[in-house]
């Protein structure tokens, strides 16, 4: 960590960009539910699902700051596309992990109070966490443990990254992805992830998917950050890693996350989406499914027939 801060404040970090530098769009949300299924990247690794009568949302952050104050540390360069006001009904949120940057305890409490509703997906042993935060429902599952909950099964996926929260808690709760199916459709949530051998398994025991939401961003220095996040050059090796066990299966839809909101890592915050588009190309992808949205940006996800 001394050597990752020494890094940060060597120069070696691209220039942050100016406030609301990247693309947006204006989300096209239906309330209360929808009939279709679309995704709506919300930004960094918040993602809201509309799963026809079923909405899903992924690690509400919020905030202004990923940090335990909001005085201090990496600062948003793009505002969320929505508010927590202008969300739809939540039937369920999945949480990856507790890092300040997937777990926003402001947020938590603000959609416990106005959903109260809303069932909760956590790793293992993040409850306890949770439950002082006013949640009331909270489903802990392992990896490779799923529940069913009103037409919708989820099932926690293993991934390659650690948890912390605060002093001395280290490791003490799990990190996970998961794998989401209804309605005949499935989608795949990778979380936070280095890269990992297991994604192949992920693929054939999920799978197929149609749609899949994979990290692209936060990466640099390698000698750090090659333990707990992917580069875009890895992101495509998760995508095909997942299709390559359904060969006969129309190839998913894969959104870039976790890239674009804040300053976390050294590298240039607009490469990720020019490295993963061009390592795409390189292996021989369809360009149309690789979707790089602007933020709040809304598509429809088609299901394989």
């Amino acid at each position: 960590m001394l050597r990752l801060m020494g890094e940060f404040g060597s120069g070696k970090r691209a220039p942050t960009p100016r406030r609301g530098a990247f693309p947006s769009a204006p989300p096209s949300i239906v309330y209360p539910r929808a009939t279709a299924n679309t995704a709506t990247w919300i930004g960094h690794s918040t993602v809201l699902l509309q799963l026809g009568a079923l909405n899903v949302l992924t690690d509400p952050v919020f905030c202004q700051r990923a940090f335990p104050v909001q005085w201090l540390g990496p600062r948003r360069v793009m505002d969320p596309a929505i508010s927590i006001d202008q969300l739809p009904p939540l039937d369920v949120v999945l949480l990856s992990h507790n890092h300040y940057d997937h777990l926003d305890k402001a947020a938590v409490r603000q959609i416990a109070r106005a959903q109260p509703r809303a069932t909760w997906v956590v790793p293992l042993k993040l409850g306890a966490y949770l439950r002082p935060w006013g949640l009331r429902e909270i489903v802990e599952l392992d990896w490779w443990q799923a529940t069913s909950l009103g037409g919708l099964t989820v099932t926690a996926t293993p991934a390659r990254h650690m948890s912390a929260r605060r002093a001395g808690d280290r490791n003490r709760t799990l990190w996970c992805g998961y794998a989401v199916e209804a309605a005949g459709m499935r989608f795949f949530f990778a979380g936070d992830t280095a890269y990992h051998p297991e994604f192949s398994e992920i693929g054939e025991r999920c799978g197929p998917f149609d749609f899949v939401m994979i990290p692209i961003g936060a990466y640099e220095p390698r000698w750090f950050m090659q333990r707990v996040h992917v580069n875009p050059e890895e992101a495509v090796k998760i995508y095909t890693d997942l299709v390559a066990v359904h060969p006969q299966a129309r190839a998913p839809l894969m959104l870039g996350i976790h890239w674009g909101t804040f300053r976390l890592t050294t590298e240039p915050m607009d490469e990720p989406p020019r490295r993963v588009a061009a390592r795409w190309r390189e292996v021989g992808l369809d360009v149309d499914r690789l979707w790089v949205a602007r933020f709040g940006e809304t598509r429809r996800v088609e299901g394989r027939g």
